[in-house]
């Protein structure tokens, strides 16, 4: 080859270079999602974080024009389905529904895990709140959280409370409110909510925390007595509730919440847009009215808010588990 051939080579060649490039750069991102999402509950189907999940996936499937599929995973205390989500490949397409217990609770609660909560899971949305209600056995005399209190402390030790598990949010909460009013009251763990309920309705324990709609019945029938509701305000199926703040404890405020959460790693532009979408979402009103139906509020926010928010919850949870002693070993 001349050493004109050559140099016509190297123009072409370096003209086809910066042909193709600006063709690459004009190239768009691809789309997300761009096939089948996977939200994985880590739980068994059939209780709020199934129907919250299976509600969100509904309308984010609407509006991204792509499936959003919900996978139950139960197991060892929800780590299972936690830990699946943790290990998985940060591309999108397989995220967790996570709640107060297994972002909040659990880091603290068991001395080992598989997963770091924070080192492994990035925040997308924080997507509802649960306010619970305390109620007491009507054998209880006490009508306000102020007159429980006074009984509490005059009776240490004398009045048990029943939850749905030793190191629930509704175990905790309890405890939290005993710190902060100065109390002293015995823990009965159950394995669940329901059997949990029917003790307090026999009068074999005398109060709880529980979920608004699953309680709800029992407040009309006069079976229980609420107080407050836990959050920081009123629960609109039991509106004549006050809240803890309104009772005169503010500082005993707790409540259950939601979030949809995804492997560490995973495009900043697919957590916007996924946050975005959610948001959008819990803004329709038959996503709100279903929300009021199981006792939840709607929040929607960025993954930014979001992030902050369960890093608060860690250390507030913390530090209640670390004042109660409570601990599971898995």
């Amino acid at each position: 080859m001349t050493k004109r051939a050559r140099s016509l080579a190297v123009v072409v060649l370096t003209a086809m270079s910066a042909l193709y490039a600006g063709e690459a750069a004009t190239q768009p991102v691809e789309a997300y999602p761009n096939r089948p999402v996977k939200i994985v509950v880590s739980v068994t189907p059939g209780g709020a974080n199934d129907i919250l999940a299976r509600l969100f996936a509904q309308k984010l499937s609407e509006q991204f024009k792509q499936q959003f599929v919900v996978e139950n995973r139960p197991g060892a205390g929800q780590i299972t389905g936690t830990e699946f989500v943790a290990k998985a490949l940060p591309d999108g397409y397989t995220l967790l529904l996570g709640n107060v217990a297994t972002l909040g609770i659990h880091p603290s609660l068991f001395s080992k895990l598989p997963y770091d909560t924070q080192r492994d899971f990035v925040a997308i949305s924080v997507i509802a709140t649960a306010p619970s209600v305390l109620v007491v056995n009507p054998s209880v005399p006490a009508h306000t959280v102020r007159e429980l209190v006074t009984l509490a402390r005059a009776n240490p030790g004398k009045l048990n409370y029943a939850s749905p598990g030793n190191g629930t949010s509704f175990h905790l909460s309890v405890e939290r409110f005993k710190t902060r009013t100065g109390t002293k009251m015995v823990h009965v763990p159950y394995k669940g909510s329901a059997p949990a309920l029917l003790d307090l309705l026999a009068g074999q324990v005398q109060l709880m925390f529980v979920n608004p709609p699953e309680v709800l019945p029992h407040i009309i029938s006069g079976k229980v007595r609420p107080l407050a509701s836990s959050g920081s305000q009123r629960v609109a199926l039991v509106p004549n509730v006050p809240t803890m703040a309104e009772a005169g404890f503010a500082d005993a405020e707790s409540v259950s919440w939601f979030a949809l959460v995804a492997p560490r790693g995973m495009p900043s532009e697919h957590i916007a847009s996924l946050s975005a979408e959610i948001v959008k979402a819990a803004k329709r009103p038959e996503v709100r009215q279903r929300l009021s139906e199981l006792g939840c509020e709607p929040i929607g926010n960025s993954p930014e808010t979001a992030e902050v928010f369960i890093r608060e919850e860690i250390a507030k949870w913390a530090k209640v588990v670390k004042e109660s002693g409570a601990k599971v070993d898995n």
